[in-house]
């Protein structure tokens, strides 16, 4: 053994024996298991295709409902706009609504927008069953799939209701310091229960509403600092007059997005991390922990397509197949044979 992997395996039982390094290791490991930068870099991707869209759902449904509340319509669309602190209010002063020329063009345009606003839920989706590593007849067809996303979006206009509630709370300026502390617990609350919700419409019945809780909670508490954080680099360091004008527009917003995206993916990782205690894992193999068994077999097995395929993982080392109780096994192909 050469000093290099000698000293990676010293750190490597370091990390399991204590259970806050061996957790956040196994979070960060089934992160990379799963291609965690692929599913942010899809789910930043779509939101930003699909946010203009949203908006202007958004804006035009706004604009039929609160069309004798001027004063409701725009605390609406500032609520919207403090979600992306540094440049949300740039994102909604150029998104008008939809021309009513007539009722069924209208309707028509309405439409159409919002089946183009279904990108972001369907990305969500896929996420969350790629997260979980849910074989193919665990996962929702076309029409349930259709379903979910439309409660997605009910979901999101909840939500612009919840926050502009919370708007004259979370409003900064010359206001006590122990208001703002409550403010921002509220919308902490209120976050982490929209998250929650998030997960479970995104997420297949195959999983249970409580594994889904805990990575809600923290994604709300984590969505909610960056929320502030943004508030405040507004107000102390960054101003509207950029030189880089609409490019840092775009920057600013891809920028965003990732990084909600980012605090998602984690956070749903930490459901199935917790619900499925993969951790302890090594770093370096052999040998190979129960959590990493359990997720190498977790990772064969959800490339079940049909109920009449069967998939069995076992490894050699292991008199035991480290399978899921809730998949289908069956003998897997003999193993290639080693070369003479």
């Amino acid at each position: 053994m050469n000093p290099v992997e000698r000293g990676i395996r010293t750190v490597d039982g370091w990390q399991q024996r204590y259970t806050p390094t061996a957790f956040a290791f196994g979070v960060i490991k089934k992160f990379g298991d799963d291609n965690g930068g692929v599913l942010v870099a899809n789910l930043t991707y779509t939101a930003f295709v699909t946010l203009f869209p949203l908006l202007l759902v958004f804006t035009t449904i706004l604009g039929l409902v609160a069309a004798f509340d001027p004063g409701f319509r725009e605390a609406a669309t500032d609520a919207v706009a403090s979600q992306v602190p540094i440049i949300g209010h740039t994102l909604t002063s150029n998104v008008s609504t939809l021309k009513r020329s007539s009722v069924i063009g209208l309707i028509v345009g309405l439409v159409v927008t919002i089946w183009g606003s279904l990108g972001l839920a369907q990305a969500g989706l896929y996420t969350m069953e790629h997260v979980w590593n849910l074989p193919g007849p665990d996962r929702p067809g076309f029409l349930p799939r259709l379903a979910r996303s439309l409660l997605f979006l009910v979901l999101l206009g909840v939500d612009v209701i919840a926050t502009t509630a919370l708007a004259a709370l979370s409003t900064y300026g010359d206001r006590p310091l122990a208001l703002l502390a409550f403010a921002n617990a509220v919308a902490a609350t209120v976050n982490a229960g929209m998250f929650v919700v998030g997960f479970r419409i995104l997420t297949p019945k195959a999983v249970a509403t409580m594994d889904l809780v805990r990575g809600g909670v923290i994604a709300g508490m984590l969505w909610t600092a960056l929320q502030v954080l943004g508030t405040w680099l507004v107000h102390h360091f960054l101003h509207s007059d950029s030189v880089y004008g609409e490019f840092a527009t775009v920057l600013g917003l891809v920028a965003w997005l990732y990084l909600a995206s980012r605090i998602t993916v984690y956070c749903a990782e930490i459901n199935v991390v917790l619900a499925r205690r993969l951790w302890p894992r090594s770093i370096i193999q052999p040998p190979l922990t129960e959590a990493d068994r359990t997720s190498l077999a977790l990772q064969a097995l959800e490339s079940q397509q049909r109920e009449e395929q069967q998939v069995r993982v076992t490894f050699r080392d292991d008199q035991h197949p480290a399978t899921q109780d809730e998949h289908p096994v069956a003998d897997p192909a003999p193993p290639a044979k080693k070369p003479a």
